[in-house]
């Protein structure tokens, strides 16, 4: 079925090459057709502003502005047009020269949404919440030092798991299954499945592994006490808190999903196939 765009919000990295002039190109098409068009731009990081109600997002950038829209957004259920700028691309599967034929197709009713989930992480505090906050990709603790093992629990919908020594852990959704997780040693997963991914970073035994988890289940990640280093959060490579001794991390699927507009030129399996090099040739 045809759908009914009307007004668009476009959200352009200003620092990717052709950002400006290929945003005064969309601007202008909009226009034409005498739809509403608001932009958020921006250089360096974003700052989070208010993005209102809208038809349709176009991300303008690369993997990471995807990811900030998707905060930006989460809870809205504004569909996701990922128009690549960047170098790798693995959420923006739609290159420049192709975004007016997708959003065009998307209009005619001929491109699907896809759903993915997102992650809700809260931090507790002597059991007050502290930082609350969304991701499309992944949640990382890390060390805030070079060399220094950290010491994490880790449960399962209240069940403990495992206690970790390693330089940090990974809480992924499908999405950033081929993101930071995937160099951790994580499996890849179909970015609309409905799980989460537990994957410690360069653990101190080797029997500590990767762990898929329902999408109904909650994890918990506790800093234990005697840490030797700093201890940081960051949501998707782009919010950044400093953690606390006996601090509580509580991630679960949120209650929203994310849609994401499917080209229809390559599926997810063309895109890893093409990105890591799956040739069979003497560079794969």
């Amino acid at each position: 079925m045809p759908r009914n765009v009307r007004t668009v919000l476009i959200i352009a990295n200003l620092d990717k090459d052709g950002a400006a002039v290929l945003l005064e190109e969309m601007h202008a098409y909009f226009a034409a057709r005498g739809m509403k068009v608001s932009v958020i731009s921006f250089s360096g990081k974003p700052s989070p502003p208010e993005a209102g109600s809208h038809d349709l997002a176009i991300s303008l950038g690369g993997d990471g502005t995807v990811l900030y829209c998707a905060r930006l957004l989460a809870g809205k259920n504004i569909p996701i047009l990922p128009v690549n700028l960047g170098n790798f691309g693995f959420i923006t599967e739609i290159p420049k020269e192709e975004w007016k034929d997708a959003f065009e197709k998307y209009e005619a009713g001929k491109l699907r949404v896809g759903r993915r989930v997102l992650l809700q992480i809260r931090v507790l505090r002597g059991g007050d919440g502290v930082f609350a906050v969304t991701a499309l990709n992944d949640l990382v603790i890390s060390s805030g030092s070079i060399s220094k093992l950290l010491r994490l629990s880790a449960f399962v919908s209240g069940y403990p798991i495992v206690r970790y020594r390693a330089d940090g852990v990974i809480v992924s959704t499908p999405t950033g299954s081929t993101a930071y997780s995937a160099a951790a040693g994580g499996p890849m997963l179909h970015p609309e499945m409905e799980a989460l991914q537990l994957v410690p970073i360069c653990p101190f035994s080797l029997s500590y592994r990767p762990l898929v988890i329902p999408a109904s289940e909650e994890v918990s990640i506790q800093v234990e006490e005697g840490q030797r280093a700093d201890v940081i959060l960051t949501a998707d490579g782009q919010d950044v808190f400093l953690l606390r001794e006996n601090d509580v991390i509580q991630a679960s699927v949120a209650g929203t999903r994310v849609g994401i507009i499917q080209s229809d030129r390559r599926s997810f399996y063309t895109v890893l196939k093409e990105k890591l090099g799956w040739s069979g040739g003497p560079n794969a």
